[in-house]
């Protein structure tokens, strides 16, 4: 198995976690100043975590997808009644010192499920999804996104859904259903514009914010009009784009950065983690990142379509879409491209059940490749 470890993979994730502690080291301010050391301590037991699951075969973790798939949901159902409450989210659960996020567990839960279902459900010769054969995807992702949702937490629950979608998309479905999807993505659009941006007198009707909370409605706003609301609901925007546009092409400097020191950006070591490197590094060391996660998808795609089944395949795919949708909307976020969604940057963002996570993902990724010539 040793000549089929992916090393290029591994040296792609371990230069971005080290990138991670250097960076979370300087936005790193009271009262949050310790939190480098305490991801440093998350990454290395996430180091042996990952070691663990790449030793064992994942045929047993095939065997073991269904009752891994319903522990995650309960804990999702148990957080409706011992969890704990956070910045208006049901999202934790708090064990002493540590919180656990069970959300964070559930993609990969998703996952695996989606795996085993297309695994199971494949016969040769046999046509392309259509809307009956797909209830039982469907229903394995509906169900955990909606649990998700009611926390309420929309970033995860949509990282779930994008994430889940491309594996779908990825085992063939009939055209007519691709038709529907880039006609939801258009109605979507079209929603979008008279709830927010057609001029009409009040009252009016409207579908989206008739039924969002009023903070995620304000996000909308702001991401579409962002100087409308500079003190509120655009102010975390507002303040993440002049982090990045001041870091010119070489940056401020490590621990120079006045946006960072000044804690003008909220969320700095979680949420707008990117911002306080984009600041202080500048425009070519965002290069840099960014290629080293170009190359963990690349050769994460690579594990996926080298892997010696079926099972192996749909997992390496959906992890990669998994980390590919998170960054693609963090740094998306963070430079005004999107709605501010509170979705972290995967391996520089602080917080241990994402670093878990993003560790047993990685795991799973050399589990694969390790064995893809093994019968």
């Amino acid at each position: 198995m040793v000549p089929h470890v992916p090393w290029a993979l591994i040296f792609c994730i371990l230069a971005i976690c080290g990138l991670g502690v250097w960076n979370l080291a300087s936005a790193a301010r009271p009262p949050h100043a310790s939190v480098w050391t305490s991801q440093a301590l998350y990454m290395g037991i996430g180091l042996g975590v990952a070691l663990m699951v790449c030793l064992v075969d994942y045929r047993w973790i095939q065997r073991m997808t269904v009752p891994i798939y319903v522990i995650n949901i309960l804990a999702l159902i148990a957080l409706r009644f011992i969890g704990h409450k956070a910045k208006g989210a049901e999202s934790w659960f708090v064990l002493g010192p540590v919180r656990v996020q069970p959300a964070e567990f559930m993609k990969i839960g998703v996952i695996l499920m989606l795996a085993k279902i297309y695994h199971d459900d494949f016969r040769p010769n046999q046509e392309s999804y259509g809307l009956m054969r797909l209830w039982k995807p469907v229903l394995a992702v509906a169900v955990p996104a909606g649990l998700v949702l009611v926390q309420p937490d929309l970033g995860t629950a949509m990282m779930i859904l994008l994430s889940s979608l491309t594996v779908i998309l990825f085992g063939k479905v009939r055209w007519y259903l691709v038709a529907v999807m880039v006609a939801g993505i258009l109605a979507a659009g079209v929603i979008i514009w008279n709830d927010y941006v057609r001029e009409a007198p009040e009252p009016r009707f409207t579908v989206l914010k008739h039924h969002l909370k009023k903070h995620q409605s304000q996000r909308i706003s702001g991401w579409l009009d962002p100087e409308a609301d500079l003190r509120g609901s655009g102010y975390h925007a507002a303040q993440s784009k002049i982090a990045v546009g001041s870091g010119g092409m070489s940056g401020k400097g490590w621990r120079e950065g006045t946006q960072t020191g000044l804690s003008f950006l909220p969320e700095q070591h979680t949420d707008f983690i990117f911002s306080v490197w984009a600041e202080e590094h500048g425009f070519l060391f965002c290069l840099v990142l960014l290629v080293l996660y170009g190359g963990l998808f690349s050769l994460a795609l690579a594990v996926g379509f080298n892997a010696r089944d079926r099972f192996g395949a749909f997992v390496a795919v959906g992890i990669t879409a998994m980390i590919f949708w998170q960054v693609f909307e963090n740094i998306g976020m963070v430079i005004g491209l999107l709605p501010v969604t509170g979705i972290t940057l995967p391996l520089m963002s602080y917080g241990g059940s994402s670093i878990m996570s993003m560790m047993v993902s990685v795991g799973l990724l050399v589990n694969i490749s390790m064995r893809r010539h093994m019968f």
